[in-house]
C-alpha cells in the first residue's frame, strides 16, 4: 500500500545497500515521479532545485515528528511557501462521465508542488501524524505511516533484513568464546 503523498515524496531519498540515494537527481526522474503520482508537469533544472527544497523540508518535518520532536521553523516556512505559491482548484465535469479537472493560475509544476505542500499540511495536522515512523531497518532511511498495529518496518524487505541481522548477531554471540 502506498504511503501518503508527502511521505512518498520524502522517500525519494532512500537507501540502497545502506547507501543513501537521491531519486530526484534529474529532471526526468522528477517528471516521472510527478507522473506516477498524478501530478504531470514539464520540469526544468530550476524546478528540480525547488522540488528538492520542498522534499528536504517535508523529510525534515517527518524525521522530527517520527522522533517526537518539533520540526524546525525553517522547514515549516518552506512547506507554507510552496502551499501558497499558486492558486489551484478543481472543477466538476460530467461528460463522458463525472470527473474533476484541476486548474491553476500558475505553472503545472508550481501547482504540483503546491499540492504536495498542501498534502503535507493535511498529514501533519491529522491524527495520522501520530502513526508516522522512521523505519528501524538496518541502513534504511525511509518513513512510513503505521497502518496496522503490528507494522514495524517500511516494507517486508526491511523486516526480513532486521530479522536476519538479529539472527546473525545471536549466532555470532553463541560461537564466540
Amino acid at each position: 500500500m502506498p504511503e501518503p503523498l508527502p511521505i512518498e515524496f520524502a522517500n525519494t531519498l532512500h537507501a540502497v545497500r545502506g547507501r543513501v540515494r537521491d531519486g530526484l537527481t534529474t529532471t526526468a526522474e522528477l517528471a516521472d515521479w510527478l507522473q506516477r503520482n498524478g501530478l504531470p508537469a514539464e520540469v526544468t533544472a530550476d524546478d528540480l532545485i525547488q522540488a528538492r527544497e520542498l522534499r528536504d523540508a517535508v523529510r525534515a518535518i517527518a524525521h522530527a515528528v517520527a522522533h517526537g520532536r518539533d520540526p524546525e521553523r525553517v522547514d515549516i516556512t518552506v512547506v507554507n511557501t510552496f502551499a501558497r505559491s499558486t492558486p489551484r482548484w478543481r472543477e466538476l465535469h460530467w461528460s463522458p462521465q463525472p470527473h474533476a479537472v484541476a486548474h491553476t493560475t500558475g505553472t503545472p509544476l508550481a501547482a504540483a508542488l503546491s499540492t504536495v505542500a498542501d498534502a503535507t499540511i493535511a498529514l501533519f495536522t491529522s491524527t495520522a501524524r501520530d502513526d508516522l515512523r522512521a523505519c528501524p531497518g538496518p541502513g534504511c532511511v525511509l518513513h512510513f505511516v503505521r497502518d496496522a498495529p503490528r507494522r514495524e518496518w517500511c516494507s517486508p524487505g526491511c523486516g526480513n533484513r532486521a530479522r536476519a541481522a538479529r539472527h546473525y548477531a545471536r549466532s555470532r554471540d553463541r560461537t564466540e568464546p
